[in-house]
């Protein structure tokens, strides 16, 4: 017998506004819901528009509905949406082709999400050194403060105790160092060390931007000990750092890299990539959907635009008028803002007050932030985004800080 239908706001006219109970309470949602989008702007189904410094969580590289990734989505969405990996797909082999020019890597690995692909990541790199012999290497030296993604592995990666409470004993083969500590990391590398992996820019962990100094020590090391360098570059990759990734401002190259989030635009793409001594060969690992015509189709659309002549160098400007205003806004409320942190697009306020009372003051300004660790509120706007609306956001989010000084007093 089928259950009665739970009244909702989404299905009883005139019921009263919340989410519907139907959808597994996993995140503390905000009482909104966006009917569409347009650039850097979500618009209610009543028309109430909200400036999305959020992207979607640096997801929505182009901002919503770019024209160039409708008709790539559109056209492909008319031909072909999935045969699966059992048969070459030719927009996988392009994308790839592509990414390959642009980047370090020899070789890509094609998934749905940042999690998948830190966990490619790190099976590639423990496969590497099963394969040329030495089996005892498979401990990962990683940083405190990561975030690498939801999965059991990934979470056991990052070693955050607030996440991996209740699932169990942790997965092993992590050693956790300080980030931005290269010493520990040194110390922390032994006989059974395949890699260390870490953020360039640690984004939930709190805007913490790795020394280019510190990248080059930690590419010396793995050099000198024989083991794998392992960038997660899921919120800093395709752009966001403005550089194409953010490793290029350090001038070292990884032997493996995690990508998603602004691959896709919006549309669900992860990719690992490593360099030819990959040693992932025919059934050593595989995603049912992953690489499917609809995602490479989209992913090279966004490739088409971000790596346009001009772009990235763009991003670097927005991003440089975006610090400026963070500045002045620093100098307005020094009770409430400690500092101005970041790269890019990837920008960050660590505050003296709780990150939620800004994100609510900037909600009722209608500006999308999101909040981080480290008491840090995160504004990763559309890499397209106008001046005029960071002109915009600012002065939305200055007459936030000033609710937020107002309500201190």
């Amino acid at each position: 017998m089928s259950k009665p239908l739970a009244a909702s706001a989404g299905n009883v006219a005139g019921a009263p506004t919340g989410p519907s109970p139907a959808v597994m309470g996993t995140y503390a949602r905000q009482d909104i819901v966006f009917a569409r989008g347009d650039g850097a702007w979500l618009e209610t189904e009543a028309g109430v528009r909200y400036l999305d410094f959020g992207a979607g969580i640096a997801v929505n590289t182009l901002g919503h509905a770019h024209p160039r990734l409708i008709a790539a989505l559109t056209e492909q969405a008319g031909k072909l949406w999935h045969t699966s990996n059992l048969y070459r797909v030719a927009g996988q082999e392009k994308l790839a082709e592509r990414l390959v020019a642009a980047t370090f890597a020899d070789r890509v690995f094609f998934c749905n999400s940042g999690a998948e692909a830190c966990e490619g990541a790190i099976k590639a790199a423990r496969r590497h050194h099963f394969a040329n012999g030495h089996p005892e290497r498979w401990r990962i030296v990683t940083c405190t403060g990561a975030f690498h993604g939801r999965t059991l592995t990934t979470l056991a990666a990052a070693g955050n105790p607030k996440y991996l409470e209740g699932f169990g004993p942790e997965a092993p083969g992590f050693d956790h160092v300080p980030f931005g500590d290269l010493e520990a990391a040194r110390a922390a590398v032994g006989p059974e060390t395949a890699a260390i992996m870490l953020e360039p820019v640690q984004g939930e962990g709190g805007v913490h931007v790795g020394a280019a100094e510190y990248l080059q020590g930690l590419r010396a090391l793995c050099d000198e000990a024989g083991i794998l360098l392992v960038l997660d570059e899921v919120q800093t990759g395709i752009g966001r750092s403005g550089k194409l990734f953010s490793h290029e401002r350090a001038g070292v190259t990884p032997d493996i890299m995690a990508v998603a989030k602004g691959l896709g635009g919006g549309f669900p793409v992860g990719a690992v990539l490593t360099t030819e001594a990959c040693a992932m060969t025919a059934g050593t690992h595989g995603s049912t959907f992953g690489g499917n015509p609809l995602a490479m189709a989209v992913g090279d659309a966004v490739l088409d635009i971000v790596l346009e002549p001009g772009f990235l160098e763009n991003v670097e400007q927005k991003s440089q008028q975006m610090r400026q205003g963070l500045a002045r806004l620093q100098e307005l409320y020094p009770n409430l803002v400690e500092e101005v942190r970041g790269q890019g697009l990837l920008l960050g306020i660590k505050l003296k007050v709780e990150p939620p009372h800004v994100v609510k003051a900037a909600l009722a300004e209608r500006l999308l932030v999101v909040g981080a660790g480290d008491n840090v509120v995160r504004l990763l706007p559309p890499l397209n985004v106008a001046e005029h609306e960071i002109s915009e956001g600012l002065e939305r989010l200055e007459r936030a800080l000033a609710a937020v000084d107002q309500s201190q007093t």
